[in-house]
Order: structure tokens, then sequence, then C-alpha cells
């Protein structure tokens, strides 16, 4: 199977908050960048659902989703993703059926396993959230969305108003074989999070293709990769750039939590330990760095070896102009597929 001339290009955006501003600025960036986007042609735009880290504003994506929608006209919008272990399948199904009411064809709903937080705050979200495995809670996601309105539950009368008929896209989000397994039995699309487990990337979607089973919202497999991307003009920028992902993700590999994200200068003068620097020199070879030919090669070397259909890209860069320079130096380096409604 060869990979298609044309790709899709995506973004894939955590609301990164940045030392010396606010989470609402983060918030404010996050909707004045998604029409820019639009513009460039880009594909779909999704919002990662984190929780107790300082750095992310991305907390609740179904209102961040809901603004996204309004202020774009083509993009498809969605979560990338609703952690569903931390919510009630009927609290989703409302929510997402309610943006797919208002936003025809334009809605993604994303499903992850994982917690998105620490241990203390996930028992906090799940006093409140799912019960059962992420395959049962899935399911129960899909009798909501039917036309029957019914939920997975035979004793429950409940129906997820106005969800029945207003079915999102819905996708299956993961980083390791099982997530792809899961995804293949169940005939959804697959996002695939290179960004967190690049080692798992070839397996994962090779596994997916040779397993799909085809299903009524979906006849052949189709996939995303999801990869950091930072493109400047020159290499040396770039790399500056790309610095503060190099000192939070020390801190997170460290001590499990970040603070407000460092700009690229005080990354630069950080006072890494021989230690911390082999440490983060392990964590930062999958990330897309670099001028546009290193970028380009790094992106065909990956399309090649994932066969993806769509390339996600999460951008974090501490000044919006260049975030939205190299969202532009991709579309040169990627040839870019149509935007549909796919």
């Amino acid at each position: 199977m060869s990979h298609p001339a044309t790709i899709k290009l995506s973004v894939l955006d955590v609301a990164p908050v940045w030392n010396g501003s606010s989470q609402a600025q983060a918030l404010r960036d996050t909707l004045q960048l998604a029409p820019k986007v639009e513009g460039l042609g880009y594909h779909r735009y999704w919002v990662a659902e984190h929780h107790n880290t300082l750095s992310i504003a991305s907390s609740s994506p179904p209102v961040l989703v809901a603004e996204l929608a309004n202020a774009t006209s083509t993009l498809r919008v969605g979560s990338g993703g609703v952690l569903l272990p931390n919510h009630p399948p009927l609290v989703v199904a409302e929510q997402f059926g309610t943006l797919e009411a208002l936003h025809p064809a334009r809605i993604d709903l994303g499903l992850g396993r994982a917690s998105g937080t620490d241990p203390v705050t996930a028992m906090a979200l799940r006093r409140a959230g799912g019960g059962g495995d992420f395959r049962q809670q899935i399911a129960e996601l899909e009798g909501y969305f039917a036309d029957r309105g019914g939920g997975e539950d035979p004793r429950s009368g409940a129906v997820a108003v106005p969800a029945p008929g207003h079915r999102p896209g819905m996708w299956v989000l993961g980083s390791s074989p099982a997530s792809a397994r899961l995804a293949a039995e169940l005939g959804m699309p697959y996002a695939f999070a290179h960004h967190i487990a690049p080692q798992n990337a070839v397996q994962s979607l090779n596994l997916y293709r040779r397993e799909f089973r085809a299903s009524v919202h979906l006849e052949q497999p189709y996939s995303i990769i999801a990869s950091s991307v930072i493109v400047a003009d020159t290499d040396e920028r770039a790399r500056l750039l790309a610095g503060p992902l190099t000192v939070i993700g020390l801190q997170l590999r460290t001590t499990g939590t970040s603070g407000p994200m460092l700009g690229p200068e005080e990354a630069a003068a950080y006072p890494f330990t021989p230690l911390e620097r082999q440490i983060v020199g392990e964590g930062s070879g999958h990330h897309l760095v670099g001028d546009p030919e290193a970028v380009g090669r790094g992106v065909r070397d990956l399309l090649a070896a994932t066969r993806a259909d769509e390339l996600m890209a999460l951008t974090m860069v501490y000044d919006p102009a260049e975030r939205l320079r190299s969202y532009e130096l991709l579309t040169e380096i990627v040839p870019l597929a149509a935007p549909s409604l796919a």
C-alpha cells in the first residue's frame, strides 16, 4: 500500500500557558489561532483534556469546542480527546450531541482511556465519572447517539437529549497496540499519539489496518498520526523555539508536575545538570523540529513508516506569530489535501 500524494493536515492544541501570561490568554490564543489555520487549509482542530496542569488550559474540551466552532466555518473541531473514564457517558453524549446539532458534520469526539492528570485529581474527577471499562463506555455512548436514543444499560430509560440522530465523528485515541486493536474491532477511526509514545507508532498502526473490521460508520481504516512539530525559517530558530518543550518534558518526567511554560530565552538559560541533559536528550528525539528541509525529511519518514492518512501537528510556541508561521511552513512542506467533511 503506497501513501497518497496528498495528506490532510490538522492541529492538536492544549492551550499552553506561558510564564508571565495567563490561562485566560492561553484560551484566547487558541480561539485566535483556529480561524487562521482554517484559512491555511487545515482540516480539523482538536483540543486535549488535561487537569491540574498549570501549563495547560484545555481542561474543558466541550466548552472550548463550542467556541472554536463559532469562530470557524469549515474546520472540523473536536476533542483530542475527551478522557472517557472521567465522565458519565450520558453527559458526554448530551454535550457532543448538542455540539453536533448546532454544527452539523463538523464535530469530532475523540475518546481516550487515560485520566490526563495525577492520581489524586483523577480520583476527584471519577467520583462522578463513568463506570465500566473503556469498551463498555464507548458502547454506552453509541447507544445514546443511536436514533432510538437508549443507553447500553437496559435498566436505564435515559435519553441523552439531543444526542439521538446527532452522532459526531467518533474516534478512538491511543498510544499503544491495545488502543489500536480496540479501534479496529469497533470499526472506528484511530488517532495515534506519536508525541507520547513514538516507539509504538508503527506497530500500532500496522495492527489497526490489519485487524480493522468495517462498521456502519466506517468502511475502510482511517488513521491520524499526532506529532509534536515546530518549523522555523532556520534550524537555529526552530531549536530555540523548542527549548520550552525540553524544560517541561524534564519537569513532567522528574516531578510529575509543571508550572507555566518558560519562554524560549528563559528555557535556553535553564541550568540543566548533566543527568538532566541526559534525561531530556532521551525524551526529545521524537519531536519534528527544524527548518523546512529538516522537518520535511522527518515528516516524510514518519508518514512512510506509519502510513497514516492524516498528520496532526501539536505546535507549542511562545509567540503567536511564530506559532502561526510554523503552521504556514508545514503546509509548504506537506502536500495539502483539499478540505472535506470526512
